[in-house]
């Protein structure tokens, strides 16, 4: 009896190609795509294009018929409202950056779907992503996708070995232009050649400040000051502004200016040089490691501080777990990396395997 496999499809290209893989390969499949907003309540999303829009869940039950699979559309807005979207807007309240997408990956895309499988009798559930597992020392972990430009394990961080021993990743191994070329050889012409959307799914037109508003974020106009605390002038509400920014600030102040720290609770943006945002050091909370002994005997790692950023080496020290509580790690970077923002993920790889990671503080 073939195993039964639970794929989550957003209409797109990659979740289309990977379903087509998963049936040539035998499994039997069952397609889901997920509602995570309510048209009515969040009128304000209603327009957005992203994996669990209107607009995808119209196409992923159109690609599921093509198919020939059995898809179901599953309700997952409270609990997407729950986490990720009151996360996101709680973060910018605190005067951070979140990554949405990894909140949306451990607490729906696995969390969520993983019960799905079991009701719907599934062994195992799939997704489009850029991602490969392999097994070192006993343990189960993310490995790099063959294509470093798609490789997306960065927002898979969050992810547990008990998910990894269920899950598959049928794009893992190929490149962005051969799940194109799949695509066209099956006679899905016109997804071959579709652009793919670079918004978080739940922004529409990528426009977070007028989405925190329509949230209820509302912050009053504060000060911009340098590093010594000196008035420069005003602006309109710190949670407006993220780490590293320079467009947009709304102030002339002779040399070209960045965000360099952001104090939710006085209301002010610190702004600085360019090179003021280089730094060697990085602290990261809600830590999660999965062979903490490994990296004990040998702390060298490499370190992505955002998605597009390269890996760069560091040496890690880990801080003793106390009172239940996640450890805290600090990391040294061989060189300086640029822009260090709370509240983004730091994650954490060797030889190729993601090892760990946490929020950075």
């Amino acid at each position: 009896m073939s195993k039964r496999v639970l794929i989550g499809m957003s209409g797109g290209i990659d979740s289309t190609v990977a379903a087509i893989l998963l049936q040539e390969q035998g499994y039997e499949l069952v397609g889901a795509t997920f509602r995570t907003f309510d048209v009515v309540q969040d009128a304000n999303l209603a327009n957005t294009k992203g994996c669990c829009s209107e607009d995808s869940i119209t196409e992923a039950q159109k690609m599921a018929q093509l198919l020939g699979i059995e898809h179901h559309v599953l309700d997952f807005r409270e609990t997407f409202r729950q986490y990720v979207i009151s996360n996101f807007v709680d973060e910018y309240a605190h005067g951070r950056t979140p990554n949405p997408c990894v909140m949306c990956n451990s607490h729906i895309k696995w969390g969520k779907l993983l019960e799905a499988a079991d009701a719907y009798g599934c062994d195992y559930v799939a997704t489009g992503h850029y991602a490969q597992i392999a097994e070192h020392r006993g343990h189960l972990y993310l490995q790099n996708a063959v294509d470093s430009i798609k490789d997306q394990t960065y927002f898979l961080w969050m992810l547990t070995e008990e998910n990894l021993r269920r899950t598959i990743f049928p794009l893992g191994g190929l490149t962005k232009t051969q799940v194109r070329q799949i695509a066209f050889e099956h006679g899905y012409v016109e997804l071959s050649k579709k652009a793919e959307s670079q918004d978080i799914c739940f922004i529409p037109n990528n426009d977070y400040r007028t989405f925190l508003s329509q949230q209820g974020l509302h912050v009053e106009p504060g000060c911009y000051i340098d590093s010594e605390g000196k008035v420069l002038g005003s602006h309109c509400g710190y949670c407006n502004y993220t780490i590293g920014q320079r467009k947009g600030l709304g102030i002339a102040l002779g040399s070209p200016k960045h965000v360099l720290k952001i104090d939710a609770q006085t209301n002010t943006v610190v702004l600085g040089d360019h090179d003021e945002l280089y730094t060697c050091d990085v602290q990261a909370c809600d830590v999660r490691i999965r062979d903490m002994q490994w990296l004990a005997d040998s702390p060298q790692v490499t370190a992505r501080i955002r998605y597009k950023s390269p890996a760069v080496s560091a040496t890690l020290q880990i801080s003793p777990i106390t009172n239940g509580q996640f450890p805290i790690i600090n990391l040294h970077f061989d060189q300086p990396v640029w822009g260090v923002t709370p509240g983004q993920s730091l994650v954490l790889y060797k030889d190729g395997l993601l090892v760990g990671g946490g929020i950075i503080q």
